[in-house]
C-alpha cells in the first residue's frame, strides 16, 4: 500500500533503505561485480537505484521551474526503458562498488531531505507538475526510493542464492 502522508513516506523510505543497506554491507566487491544472464550485476542495480532517485529529483525540479520534463530522460520514452537502462549501465561501467554505494547514500540523503522539506499538501495534494499523469510527487518519490529499494533487495537476495 502506497504512503499517503509525509510521515508515512519518511518512515517507509528509511525502513526500506535500512533493509537494503543491511543486505549489501557484508558483500565483497567481487560478489557485486558478477554479471547475471542479462549482463547486470549487484553493483549495477545499486548504481541504477541511485540514478533513478536523481532522475526523480530532476523531474520534480524541472516541473516546478516550468521547464520541459523528459520522462524518463531526453531521447527516451517509457517504452525505451530496457535501452535506457542498458545505456545507463554502459555509462556507469567504470563505477566501482564503493562508488555505487556512495552514490546510493548521497541519493538517499537528497531524497530524504526533499521529503522532509515538503508538507503533506506538497507531496499528496495533486499531480506532480509536468508528469502528465495523476501521480503525486509523494507517489513518484516512493517509486524512486522505497519501491526501488525493495526491488533491489529482492534482486540481490535472488543473486546471492544463485551464487551459493
Amino acid at each position: 500500500m502506497a504512503a499517503t502522508t509525509r510521515e508515512e513516506l519518511i518512515r517507509i523510505t528509511q525502513k526500506d533503505y535500512d533493509k537494503l543497506i543491511k543486505l549489501i554491507e557484508p558483500l565483497s566487491e567481487s560478489q557485486t561485480l558478477i554479471k547475471d544472464d542479462g549482463d547486470t550485476s549487484i553493483k549495477d542495480v545499486i548504481a541504477h537505484r541511485a540514478h533513478w532517485i536523481e532522475l526523480f529529483l530532476g523531474w520534480y525540479a524541472d516541473g516546478q521551474a516550468g521547464k520541459e520534463v523528459h520522462f524518463p530522460a531526453k531521447g527516451y520514452k517509457w517504452t525505451d526503458l530496457k535501452r535506457y537502462n542498458a545505456d545507463l549501465r554502459a555509462r556507469q561501467t567504470d563505477l566501482d562498488w564503493a562508488g555505487a554505494v556512495s552514490a546510493l547514500e548521497a541519493a538517499f540523503d537528497r531524497l530524504s531531505s526533499f521529503i522532509a522539506a515538503k508538507t503533506d499538501a506538497d507531496l499528496y495534494g495533486g499531480p506532480m507538475k509536468s508528469a502528465n499523469n495523476h501521480w503525486t510527487p509523494g507517489r513518484w518519490a516512493e517509486a524512486a526510493g522505497p519501491s526501488h529499494f525493495r526491488s533491489a533487495a529482492k534482486y540481490i537476495r535472488a543473486r546471492l542464492r544463485e551464487m551459493r
